[in-house]
């Protein structure tokens, strides 16, 4: 994220300073081009090549990277777009921390996939969605996007969320998975402690209020009702699924926990074994 250092240079000289107003751009695709040849370089160096996982991982953390410091820039730029730039931090840091904290709690699951950027071709078309909402709507009417407060709700819903999912993560240890698991491994182990002793799927109630809030930040009407009703339908089938293993791998002690524990999310109980969802 050095890329936030970039509008110092206006503040080296006055002729930096025209230089930086008027090819700031030119500027940071400067940076981004010595970056990834840096990565290349050094990818051919140490493990032969992009094709390695060295490459994929570096490459995906910087870009990352990128993305949050070019969100740090526009949230401090003084435009109608700053809300804007407070999203890309959100998201940028979600996706960085998702990968991160998999390697800190989980090693042995973690994949270039930890990252979750390829997570579904649905969650891809939403980002895109929210994305067009906010900028169609700020072309045509941009004060509708200087809601502030609202704004600032959606900061502290999104941020409410990103600590439920890491402290779920965090605690569940090398018993977290990103993927619904059809099969016990050895030393699968249930919890029920910490965050776990709140709601039975933190890590998806993190989720769930983390996409909400994101929608807030933008000041996306539309989005913002869609996003609800899909990321709860989406909880709701997953949840089910995920219970019915989750009742084979641990019998009565799962059963138990399901009666003294909700799942967290409003109007979904999970697999019961005699109801639907």
């Amino acid at each position: 994220a050095c890329i936030v250092f970039v509008p110092w240079i206006s503040h080296l000289g006055s002729s930096l300073q025209y230089l930086y107003t008027d090819f700031w751009l030119y500027l940071l695709l400067l940076y981004i081009i010595l970056y990834n040849g840096g990565l290349v370089l050094f990818s051919f160096i140490t493990t032969g090549g992009i094709q390695s996982e060295f490459y994929k991982v570096a490459v995906r953390g910087c870009f990352l990277g990128l993305t949050f410091g070019i969100g740090y820039l526009i949230s401090c730029s003084h435009t109608t777009l700053n809300h804007f730039g407070w999203y890309l931090m959100g998201l940028s840091f979600f996706h960085f921390s998702e990968y991160l904290t998999t390697a800190a709690t989980n090693p042995s699951s973690l994949t270039l996939d930890s990252y979750l950027l390829d997570h579904s071709r649905e969650y891809k078309m939403a980002a895109v969605a929210s994305w067009l909402e906010f900028f169609v709507e700020w072309y045509i009417a941009p004060g509708l996007k200087q809601y502030f407060y609202l704004s600032v709700c959606g900061v502290l819903l999104v941020l409410f969320g990103e600590s439920l999912r890491k402290a779920s993560m965090i605690t569940a240890s090398t018993n977290f998975n990103h993927y619904v698991q059809y099969v016990k491994r050895p030393g699968h182990q249930l919890v029920t402690k910490g965050v776990y002793s709140w709601c039975r799927h933190p890590s998806y109630v993190g989720w769930f209020y983390w996409s909400i809030g994101t929608q807030l930040i933008l000041c996306n009407p539309f989005c913002l009702i869609a996003y609800t009703i899909v990321s709860w339908r989406f909880f709701r089938e997953r949840i089910y699924e995920e219970e019915i293993y989750l009742l084979n791998f641990f019998g009565e002690d799962y059963l138990d926990y399901q009666k003294s524990v909700g799942t967290g999310l409003p109007f979904i109980v999970g697999y019961t074994g005699y109801s639907a969802l």
